[in-house]
This record gives C-alpha cells, structure tokens and sequence, in this order.
C-alpha cells in the first residue's frame, strides 16, 4: 500500500507539495519569464529568497514586483563572460540553489559577446562559467534544465567545431547544447562525489511547456507550428516548472534528470526520466569538460574554492 500511495503521490506532486524554504537562498537564471519565472514565483512563496539573475533589469524588476515573497534583481548576460564574472564577483553568502534555467532556442546564426555560437555559448558556457565561479557559495543543489530536444540534431557535441562553422542549422546548435547540458550536468556530479562535496547536481527539462521561448525561433514556419502547439497540445509555463522544482527540493541522487511523466515527456507530474546513450557518456563528459575550461577560461570549482 505504502508504495501505491508513494506512486499516487508523485503522480499528483506540484508546487503547493515543496518544503518549507525559509532562511534558504535561491538563483535562478532567466527568471524574469516563462518557467523561471514560474519556478521563482513557487520558491518564494514556499520562504526561499529568490534572485532574479536576468539580462534586462527593468524586466526583471517588473517580475520580480509579481511575486509575492523576498526577491532581488540582479544583471547577468551568459552570453558576455565579463558579465557572468562580475555577477559571480560580486556575490557574498551561500546559495542553496543555484538553478541554470535561462536558455535561447532555434535561433538564426549569431555569436556571443566572446565569439561563441549564441545556443552553446548561452545555453552551455555561460551556465558553465557561472556555476564554476559561484561554486564556492552552493551548498546545495545545482539544476541546469535540458530539453528533450538533446535526442535530436547529431546526437553528439561537435568537439572539433562547437560552432558548427558552415554546418549551423537552428535545430542543431539548440540540440547541441541541451546535451550540453546534461553531459555538464553527468561531469558536474562526478566532481563533486569525488572531490567529497555534498552538493547535488541535477538536470530537468520541462516538456512542452507554452512559454515566448519558442517565439523567437528562426524558422517562420516552426515558429508557427510551435505557437499552435503552444495553444493546443502544451502545458502552462506553471506545470512546465514542476520538473525545476522536484529536482530542486526532492531528496534524488546526484546526475538525476526529471521530466514530466505524460506520453512523450510532453506534460504531466514530475518524475525521472531517461536520455539518450550519448548524454551517459562519461569520456564525452570528461571531454566537453575539458573543452568548455579551453573556451572559457575558467576552472573547477573546487579548486577556485580551496583557492581562497
């Protein structure tokens, strides 16, 4: 009976479900809009103080003004490295939650304020920056959110050009880095168990949650596809941020992934989900590593830690 009832619990877990946050700090990037702001919005209500590291603070403080709770805007743009350093510089106290939620989709060709192509330098480096440099502060949890778009494009990270210089499709580069995120996430976790650190990381991804994210892909006719989706077939951005949640609250093993539990990983209640062969790959991990320390310049964060 206990494990009927576990079950029936999981199927029916949302925000109203999180412990109690009081006295805990919570950052999340991109927090100003769509699941980020669902997932601050629900953290702050349960006690967290939520901080909104966002691109535009006019925006941030506009949503932040929505959500009933202790909140703090701060600007961080993870597709300019200076601004990722100074918002980590400038950081004091714990977090016990770092949540890499902000992220770009299906975008026409661009670069990064460093050279980066815009998906993987946003959605893989500038969270990777960010969480070596504030590593030093989580005691926590760190959830980077994915997409099951990982399964999709090449199903492996272009190490030789991440770029993907004369070979750049939209649907590629966002593929790219939602692997990114879960290959960063596996290495991430590895780290911390060796080095003997109890923080967590953990990936989520929210299905198909309608969120303006979509609204911005380069494609007119995926753009349009995807907005009658939005309508139709996706969860709100609400049910879209349940996945952010249980991994952030809920006692699950390091390098967990959490998605919703419907046909598809579409929607549904959060529960752990699977991923393709390529994103368990340790020696792809270890790589990725190796490769995002080269772009970025920066180190473990353990060792920044121990540094100090």
């Amino acid at each position: 009976m206990a494990d009927k009832n576990d079950a029936l619990k999981a199927r029916t877990w949302n925000a109203t479900h999180l412990p109690d946050l009081r006295g805990r700090t919570a950052v999340i990037t991109g927090a100003n809009s769509g699941i980020g702001f669902a997932a601050a919005d629900a953290l702050a209500r349960a006690g967290a103080h939520v901080v909104f590291a966002v691109r535009d603070l006019e925006r941030g403080r506009a949503a932040a003004a929505k959500v009933t709770g202790s909140t703090e805007v701060r600007r961080l743009d993870l597709a300019d490295l200076s601004s990722v350093r100074e918002f980590a510089g400038a950081w004091q106290g714990p977090i016990d939650l770092l949540i890499n939620n902000a992220g770009v989709m299906m975008l026409p060709e661009q670069r990064t304020k460093d050279g980066f192509e815009m998906q993987f330098g946003t959605n893989h480096l500038g969270h990777f920056a960010l969480t070596n440099l504030l590593l030093p502060h989580v005691t926590g949890k760190v959830v980077t959110v994915s997409s099951g778009a990982h399964r999709m494009g090449d199903r492996a990270i272009s190490f030789d050009d991440p770029n993907l210089t004369g070979r750049y499709t939209p649907q590629r580069a966002y593929s790219q880095s939602k692997l990114a995120n879960l290959l960063f996430t596996l290495e991430l976790q590895r780290r911390l168990t060796e080095s003997g650190s109890p923080v967590r990381a953990l990936a989520a991804h929210p299905g198909w949650a309608a969120t303006n994210l979509q609204s911005h892909t380069a494609n007119p006719v995926a753009r349009g596809l995807m907005l009658v989706g939005n309508r139709f077939l996706a969860q709100d951005d609400r049910a879209g941020a349940l996945p952010t949640l249980y991994a952030a609250t809920q006692d699950l093993p390091g390098a967990s992934y959490v998605g919703p539990d419907g046909l598809g990983e579409m929607r549904g209640a959060p529960t752990l989900v699977g991923r393709i062969a390529a994103a368990s790959d340790p020696a792809a991990a270890r790589r990725l590593w190796t490769l995002s320390e080269d772009m970025t310049g920066i180190k473990w964060g353990i060792e920044i830690a121990e540094a100090v």
